[in-house]
């Protein structure tokens, strides 16, 4: 790189990474110098806590044995940049707090969308990369760039603020006080050198939570810890998603209808009450996805699941897990419409399932519901 870093040669460089951002569809764009932020010093305690629960990628450790996620610059140091791009994913359709139909199941919203939003996300990052290589390129300097969608050595969030994208919520969310929480982020790992006076539009928002505790008390499985403190054990999204095998008997109440995911603690963030819609058609809900009846994800069968959730993220819950929440759900609706089909799933092949299916059905027959 110039020794003057890029400014010389272009020096209204990062106003031209924003404007090629939206170009590229992205509603926000910042970019952060690559730290050690204060933010990560509790990830390896958060880890050595076992709160990550069995999402082992979190624990992945560089030749010296130190946490990847701890410490960007110890796993890359090439890179001096970190540009962070958001997208909206919201849709106009009612939050999972307005929709009280415990008979039907909560997909969350970011996966009702017609493409998985990795795909999206990352082919506008590939967009905005080529848009940066080409006038940087004919410098002749030697420049690098990777693209990262939830899957780079770092944690996005603690970037996104430092890149002016928003706060970090108490729920663990950025927030951006004009779009509230519905983003996906998307980050380019960069060599490109910034002076401070070129990012100091980028210092990071103020922290406008203020005294609200909506998120914590409304979570049904006390997940957020303290705020800003996620412990992902407890967490529905993790429950839903990640959590192979059986759930413990003392979390599968508090699922209530949840079965790929959760929208509780954003559904009820004041920042979200008038967040706007998104303008990117490939994240409007199919149909069916939004309220599914949980019988039919339940009896689901693999060929099924395959045509219906083809280029969807909730195929990382597997049939089994989607089967199994399902059957949680129909135990939590309090509705005994479901007990022959609970009581035939008593002797499904799938052992997950049918052990499920027989609290499922004594849940009903005490007559029990979701909160």
């Amino acid at each position: 790189m110039h020794p003057q870093g890029p400014a010389h040669l272009f020096p209204n460089l990062s106003t031209r990474i924003k404007q090629c951002a939206r170009d590229a569809g992205f509603d926000l764009c910042g970019v952060a110098p690559v730290h050690d932020f204060a933010e990560l010093e509790v990830f390896p305690a958060w880890i050595a806590d076992g709160k990550h629960g069995e999402m082992k990628y979190m624990e992945a450790r560089d030749e010296a044995g130190e946490l990847k996620r701890a410490s960007l610059a110890r796993v890359a140091p090439w890179a001096h940049s970190v540009i962070v791009c958001a997208i909206n994913y919201n849709t106009k359709r009612p939050y999972s707090t307005q929709t009280v139909d415990a008979s039907r199941g909560w997909i969350s919203r970011y996966a009702w969308a017609r493409e998985d939003y990795h795909d999206a996300v990352l082919r506008r990052l590939r967009q905005l990369e080529n848009e940066l290589r080409r006038p940087l390129d004919a410098t002749g300097d030697s420049l690098q760039f990777r693209s990262y969608v939830d899957t780079g050595p770092l944690i996005e969030r603690v970037y996104a603020k430092y890149a002016g994208i928003g706060w970090i919520g108490k729920n663990t969310c950025i927030i951006n006080q004009q779009l509230g929480s519905w983003l996906f982020l998307g980050v380019i790992l960069a060599s490109l050198d910034f002076t401070k006076d070129e990012l100091t539009a980028d210092l990071p928002a103020p922290d406008r939570c203020g005294s609200c505790t909506r998120c914590i008390a409304a979570c049904p499985t006390q997940a957020i810890v303290a705020p800003g403190e996620l412990d992902a054990r407890l967490c529905i999204s993790y429950l839903t998603i990640e959590k192979r095998g059986e759930i413990p008997d003392h979390l599968r109440s508090g699922m209530g209808r949840h079965v790929f995911g959760c929208d509780i603690c954003q559904d009820v963030c004041p920042w979200n009450r008038k967040a706007p819609v998104t303008s990117a058609s490939e994240f409007e809900a199919r149909e069916g996805l939004v309220n599914p009846t949980l019988d039919w994800l339940a009896e689901m069968q693999q060929e099924e699941f395959r045509a219906v959730f083809r280029g969807s993220p909730v195929r990382r819950a597997k049939l089994s897990g989607l089967r199994r929440n399902a059957v949680i759900a129909m135990g939590n609706s309090g509705d005994k419409k479901f007990v022959p089909t609970l009581k035939k799933l008593c002797e499904d092949p799938d052992l997950v399932v049918a052990e499920h299916a027989r609290w499922a059905v004594a849940r009903l027959s005490q007559g029990s519901a979701s909160p």
